[in-house]
């Protein structure tokens, strides 16, 4: 019995597990923002907390850095890249652009699940808003759970997985900066255009969960920007 053959076929099975869990979270790191732009990553810390070797930790990292999501610098040190305010309006763009579409089309598809799912999310995020001493990085787990609830209810995930995708840059600027400036919380505007989402899709409303979603993603935009704490 060829034994070799048999073992090459299930080595790298099991790295690619590894990998999958490493870059799923890291992935959520970004996205989350707890990673900030240029915020350097040691691939040796990152294995040691997620309890796996440095192997899985690379694949991932490269994963990582070919989806833009990480770079790496001329002197090899992998860090959350910095964005422009240029380029951060572009993303805003085509974040308003997908993810407003996602919410339109959850409208049309939710099922009872999906509008459960959106309600209990929608209500903590407003119930920790209202303490008070909000849990900023709570609250942003939660504004995240309700934006991915909403984007679930579409049922699509090839729609879900590039909105994924634009979180992974989104996430670093815009989270980091709910946590460094917590009166976007208290001011309220993000829990009201989530009421207003969530009324819209259980109304099946899709124009009006369309334009929640984009007031919610614009005015998060304005409030970055005018705070000038983006790249030149």
């Amino acid at each position: 019995m060829n034994l070799p053959a048999a073992l090459n076929l299930v080595e790298p099975l099991d790295r690619q597990t590894l990998g999958e869990r490493a870059y799923a979270q890291l992935a959520d790191l970004l996205i989350s923002g707890r990673l900030a732009p240029g915020e350097k990553l040691s691939l040796r810390a990152a294995a040691d907390v997620l309890g796996v070797s440095i192997m899985p930790v690379r694949e991932a990292v490269s994963r990582l850095v070919a989806d833009k999501a990480l770079e790496v610098t001329p002197n090899r040190a992998v860090r959350v890249p910095l964005m422009s305010a240029g380029q951060f309006r572009d993303l805003t763009r085509v974040r308003i652009a997908i993810e407003g579409h996602a919410a339109a089309q959850a409208a049309v598809h939710r099922d009872k699940r999906n509008l459960a799912l959106i309600a209990r999310a929608e209500a903590a995020m407003r119930s920790e808003s209202e303490l008070p001493a909000p849990d900023l990085p709570r609250a942003v787990e939660l504004n995240k759970t309700f934006h991915f609830a909403v984007y679930d209810a579409a049922h699509s995930p090839i729609m879900v997985e590039i909105i994924r995708a634009l979180w992974l840059k989104a996430g670093p600027v815009i989270n980091l900066d709910l946590r460094a400036n917590p009166e976007r919380l208290a001011k309220g505007d993000a829990i009201r255009f989530h009421a207003d989402v969530r009324k819209a899709i259980e109304a099946g409303d899709g124009a009006a969960a369309q334009a929640g979603i984009a007031a919610d993603i614009k005015g998060a935009a304005e409030f970055i920007i005018s705070r000038g704490s983006l790249a030149d």
